[in-house]
């Protein structure tokens, strides 16, 4: 059953607020923790197993995207409706910005808690956690968003197997933060990295824009990617999300 697009908007922002609250809460809440810190390993496996149990219960409303370089990713690669994009887009920033207001909330109910410490924003240079210069930043969200959104078209294709389409991409999303958190603490979603930057103000915003432009460029190259060398010759791909069908759970319904 195609829901309506309030509905869909509505499953977008929800999923993007537990993106958001359980990636970035894990870098700001436990990564540092004396003694038990879960570290890199675990605040990329909290990206991973968000969009992994998010994808679970949203993805047969909306498509699970969460992420705007998702979403004009899938465009490009045939799989989603322009019509819907700036509705979807909305949705995502803004459940973002929820997810982050939530944390905030938590957050500075420690002592001695303080924006200034980065709040897990995305950044460059001095505020890069390794240091990475802006271009090493470009080269990473455009690589690592580009095979993000490969990864998503091969594995919600009618042809993969079924109901493994959030598991990829939840790994997919894990490996990409294994990479590239010390580079720029890991964007290739613009929703996310506007999140905390609204937030922190000050250099955040200052740097954002890497976040917006690049992860987009890369998310449409691999939309376009898998749409020309991925498709079968002379098949045009379909406008079908992440939907019942493609992770195969109708039948569960029916029993």
């Amino acid at each position: 059953m195609e829901h309506s697009l309030p509905r869909r908007m509505a499953a977008e922002f929800l999923g993007t607020l537990w993106l958001v609250l359980g990636g970035t809460g894990a870098a700001v809440l436990a990564a540092g923790f004396p003694d038990l810190g879960i570290g890199f390993l675990g605040v990329a496996l909290a990206f991973g197993l968000t969009v992994l149990t998010g994808a679970y219960a949203l993805a047969h409303v909306s498509g699970a995207h969460f992420n705007p370089a998702v979403s004009i990713g899938l465009w490009a690669g045939g799989r989603f409706p322009a019509r819907e994009l700036p509705a979807y887009i909305v949705a995502q920033l803004a459940g973002g910005i929820a997810g982050s207001a939530i944390l905030l909330a938590i957050a500075s109910g420690k002592a001695g808690f303080s924006l200034s410490d980065g709040f897990a924003a995305n950044g460059y240079g001095d505020h890069s956690p390794g240091g990475y210069t802006l271009a090493a930043v470009i080269v990473a969200e455009i690589v690592m968003t580009a095979f993000f959104v490969f990864v998503i078209q091969g594995a919600t294709d009618k042809r993969a197997p079924a109901a493994i389409g959030p598991l990829a991409i939840g790994f997919a999303l894990t490996l990409i933060h294994l990479i590239t958190i010390p580079v720029s603490n890991t964007s290739v979603n613009p929703a996310r990295s506007l999140a905390p930057a609204v937030f922190v103000g000050d250099w955040a915003l200052a740097q954002l824009w890497v976040f917006f432009v690049f992860p987009i460029i890369g998310g449409t190259i691999g939309g376009l990617i898998y749409r020309f060398v991925m498709e079968r010759p002379g098949g045009a791909p379909g406008t079908e999300r992440l939907t019942k069908e493609a992770l195969k759970l109708e039948d569960v319904e029916r029993t």
